[in-house]
């Protein structure tokens, strides 16, 4: 009974210390919630509410008539969608090569394309602006190759998903070519649905690296119709900094499909991330 009470409780602590550590991370998230749909009185009060006693849905209204967030909305999916699409394919393909194909200097070439991992995107950014600028892709619906094409393809994607691989019995891979299964059929009928966490994490890691993008829409983006929702929300704070309502409301906007992404597909990024971890 004793040692009943003393798991109870043990469990307890671990609880209440996991709670404490959370609140830093989920106050933010629940106030910038809370504060787009109070009062401009009750979010200006002293001491601050954490509870509104009014709830003024017309901000999320008024944040979408201040600055196209729906167009901004848009313009991100279609650069988000683009990239993640792109990124997942070219992350296969690269990791089954260097998983499963016989080549010259296979290990010194996945070497060299891990270095890239080392290099800062600060470093690259000037040349990447001028190819792309040279190549006319900042005005117009050209804007979306633009903003897409330096993402194409990531070292990443294709570490995770080789680590994946690795771990797929060569058996099965043996049996399925004497069966007469070639390279694709392979990938496509047996090694993707048996790899689908993997794929899902880095899915989604993508995903909210996309979303999340700023400076180089920010460079990019001559044109206010082709702007993304992280840019739009900045032009909604200098536009309304006198109504922290209407930009907090924006926030919860601009943040709505990433928290969905990290609460529904939480369970794949964590055994995505640990795949090859145990062997």
């Amino acid at each position: 009974m004793s040692s009943t009470k003393s798991s109870v409780a043990s469990k307890a602590v671990v609880y209440l210390v996991l709670v404490v550590c959370a609140l830093p991370v989920v106050f933010p998230l629940y106030y910038a919630f809370v504060g787009g749909i109070m009062t401009p009185s009750d979010l200006a009060s002293y001491p601050p509410k954490l509870f509104p006693t009014a709830i003024d849905l017309g901000n999320y209204a008024s944040a979408l008539d201040t600055i196209p967030l729906g167009r901004q909305y848009l313009n991100s999916a279609i650069q988000t969608g683009i990239v993640t699409i792109c990124q997942l394919v070219t992350s296969v393909l690269a990791a089954y090569a260097f998983a499963f194909l016989r080549m010259w200097a296979k290990t010194a070439m996945f070497a060299i394309f891990m270095v890239t991992l080392m290099v800062p995107w600060e470093a690259i950014i000037l040349p990447n602006y001028l190819l792309i600028s040279d190549l006319g892709l900042t005005k117009g619906p050209l804007t979306y190759l633009g903003l897409t094409l330096p993402f194409l393809a990531h070292a990443f994607g294709t570490f995770l998903l080789r680590q994946s691989f690795l771990q797929f019995p060569l058996e099965v891979r043996d049996a399925s070519v004497m069966d007469g299964c070639g390279h694709l059929r392979f990938l496509w009928r047996i090694l993707l649905p048996l790899s689908k966490p993997a794929i899902a994490a880095v899915g989604v890691y993508v995903f909210m690296t996309t979303w999340n993008q700023y400076f180089w829409p920010l460079i990019l983006g001559n044109d206010d119709q082709y702007k993304t929702l992280q840019i739009g929300v900045s032009m909604l704070n200098d536009a309304e900094s006198s109504s922290p309502t209407l930009i907090l409301a924006g926030v919860t906007l601009a943040l709505l499909p990433t928290l969905a992404l990290v609460i529904f597909g939480q369970r794949f990024i964590i055994r995505g991330l640990t795949a090859g971890a145990v062997k």
